[in-house]
């Protein structure tokens, strides 16, 4: 038999368990719509890829996965998506989040689906990718993506299975093992197998669920799977708590299972994967505690993804009046509902009406007395006290020095406390701010990363044509050293020789010019597009900056064809070879002959004609709405640029 090891602190709340399981798990009606978030679980919301009117079938997929850390959303019944848009979700907070709301047809229609025959026939990595497309989450609360999960990073030696639910009132899990106990041992054989088959494979049981542990033991007899029970006490449910008390060993600060070979699941979760694979069926339902004395029936439901809590309390003969405060979750971890209307998602395991009677409104908060009963009941062995004092002074690195990290805002230290301070709602505001500041951190990061990459960009611009002027000065200098003015026409003719390009060749040359960096902008433009369906890094910042360097270059490219357009006739030729020593020879002459200041008057010219063809080639872009209008904006602007500053050293020059 499995040693078990003590739990660290904990408390015994009354259980209040016996009135939602007298009767077996039961259904409803379709509720007249259905309220489907994108994001049920930990991490991105999933990607919606049905519109407004589309009819869609049982199972059918709403929304795919986005990323790494995300779950598929899939259709509860058949019906019609009416709507796409923000709607109340359960959340601490009462926030709104992005919703497909549907509205069911009747016929609740499956959409064709099938499972594999057996499973160990393929590789883990298929099995994976059914259940992250299954849309399969942690059950137990957390929703965390369950394909994440049984893809660690190092090897299991230790697969755990949660049927505790310590929490007072919940049921859900309880009903799951009575009736479906031998779909759940073979979830947790497939689990087994994904993870390379651990060496050790145990389920979880607190002793209050004695037909559960005698249901699960029936199944359990020709396979490796040990069947683990223990005291009652909360919050043995919590991860790291029954890694603990089964295992004697603690997972590190800041740390996960997996850092020491151990896999953590819940029993409704192995239960959704062994529908998954076997069956093909999607995570689209999920059982649900309704109790309380504020509902005269207290009953567990097998109840659609979607469905409004208000449609719940309906069929279970709600009494408003009788009802203190309506929570979701269990009196321990749960949170107050004020809008009925929100729906229940894949983690809503209860929905608790209690009456004034059984949660009566709390007493007003007194000072702290360091009476320390806190400090015991922590089962994180934590300094709950401690940490009141630093998220009441905003102490944030304090907090996190103290590791509030590992706090599982079980409610144990708020339970115990003489001086009835709200302890989890100081910690849970303070890991929210703390989660708040780390995102700021990472987008201030994000944003100078991307400021040091484009300043330096500019600065090798600026160096290399640095090089390339002095070079050209440089070559300059030596040929009029050499031979003076000759040496300069020279120059040019060796380099006119060299090029041997008709008007047809430098049209052509530009062209292709132009259709080089076009391709260049486009995959540009191609690669930052994948880039916004993975995970957000330093690459997307550097594919901006990408596609902004394609535009520039496109932009000169453009540019320097517009000041050259080839000759619409090809037989009308340039001037001869001679002519244009002449016209070069003359030119040289009159140059030499000019101050700096009727230079620059000479420039301020030149550039003020090239502008005004610049501007109005910028009109008649605008006009007739081309796609190169930022090109021509962008060579218009450097022309202004230029003009500026010939203007600026000419006031120099005449001041």
């Amino acid at each position: 038999m499995r040693k078990i090891w003590n739990l660290i602190g904990g408390v015994h709340p009354p259980e209040n368990k016996h009135q939602s399981v007298k009767d077996s798990v039961g259904s409803l009606p379709l509720p007249e719509k259905l309220i489907i978030p994108l994001n049920q679980h930990i991490g991105a919301p999933s990607k919606a890829i049905v519109a407004i009117g589309d009819k869609v079938l049982k199972g059918q997929v709403l929304a795919n996965p986005k990323g790494v850390l995300s779950a598929g959303v899939h259709a509860p019944t058949s019906g019609l998506v009416s709507d796409i848009g923000d709607h109340p979700i359960p959340h601490p907070s009462g926030m709104s989040a992005h919703c497909i709301t549907l509205i069911p047809d009747g016929e609740d229609q499956w959409i064709a689906h099938e499972g594999l025959s057996n499973y160990r026939d393929h590789v883990p990595e298929k099995l994976l990718e059914i259940i992250r497309l299954s849309g399969v989450a942690g059950l137990g609360g957390a929703g965390f993506p369950t394909a994440v999960k049984l893809n660690p990073q190092k090897p299991i030696s230790t697969l755990i299975l949660n049927g505790t639910e310590c929490e007072p009132y919940i049921t859900s899990d309880d009903m799951l093992m009575r009736e479906h106990p031998e779909d759940i041992v073979q979830g947790i054989e497939i689990l087994s197998y994904i993870l390379g088959d651990p060496k050790e494979v145990v389920i979880g049981v607190e002793d209050n669920k004695p037909e559960a542990y005698a249901a699960l033991k029936s199944y359990l007899k020709n396979t490796t799977i040990e069947l683990a029970t223990f005291e009652t006490r909360y919050p043995s449910g919590g991860e790291k708590q029954l890694i603990q008390i089964l295992t004697g060993t603690e997972v590190p600060a800041k740390g996960l299972p997996s850092d020491i070979g151990i896999a953590c699941l819940n029993v409704g979760t192995a239960y959704a994967v062994y529908r998954a694979i076997v069956f093909g069926e999607p995570l689209i339902s999920r059982i649900t505690t309704v109790t309380g004395k504020a509902c005269t029936i207290n009953r567990n439901y097998e109840i659609l993804i979607g469905t409004p809590i208000s449609h719940l309390l309906k069929h279970n003969a709600f009494n408003k009046k009788n009802c203190s405060r309506l929570i979701v979750g269990g009196p321990m971890m749960g949170f107050a509902l004020e809008n009925l209307d929100i729906p229940v998602i894949k983690t809503t395991n209860c929905i608790l009406a209690p009456s004034e009677e059984e949660f009566p409104s709390p007493q007003p908060a007194q000072a702290c007395i360091r009476c320390g009963m806190c400090a015991e009941a922590c089962p994180a062995s934590l300094l709950p006290q401690q940490l009141l004092w630093y998220a009441q002074s905003k102490n944030y690195e304090k907090l996190e020095v103290q590791n509030l990290a590992d706090c599982i805002e079980c409610g144990a230290c708020s339970y115990v406390c003489p001086s009835n301070i709200p302890l989890v709602q100081y910690y849970r505001a303070s890991k929210g701010e703390m989660k708040k500041q780390a995102e700021e951190k990472v987008s201030a990061d994000r944003a100078r990363q991307r400021f040091e990459f484009q300043k330096n960009r500019k600065e090798k611009e600026i160096f290399a044509k640095k090089v390339q002027r002095d070079v050209r000065l440089k070559a300059a200098a030596q040929a009029n050293k050499t031979s003076g003015t000759e040496g300069i026409i020279q120059a040019a003719l060796d380099r006119a020789e060299a090029k041997k390009s008709s008007p047809e060749d430098q049209h052509s040359r530009s062209t292709r010019r132009i259709a080089r960096f076009e391709d260049q902008l486009r995959s540009a433009q191609e690669k930052l597009e994948s880039l916004k369906e993975g995970v957000t890094s330093d690459q997307h910042e550097q594919a901006k900056a990408a596609v902004e360097d394609a535009k520039i270059r496109l932009a000169e490219a453009i540019s320097s064809h517009g000041l050259s357009m080839p000759i619409s006739n090809p037989s009308e030729t340039p001037d001869s070879a001679s002519e244009a020593i002449t016209r070069a020879q003359a030119k040289v002459t009159i140059q030499a002959g000019l101050s700096d200041e009727e230079k620059l008057c000479n420039t301020i010219v030149s550039l003020t004609a090239r502008l005004e063809k610049a501007t109005t080639r910028l009109e008649i872009a605008k006009t007739e709405g081309s796609e190169h209008i930022d090109a021509f904006t962008v060579a218009a602007d450097k022309l202004k640029e230029k003009l500026a500053t010939a203007e600026a050293d000419l006031s120099k020059i005449r001041t």
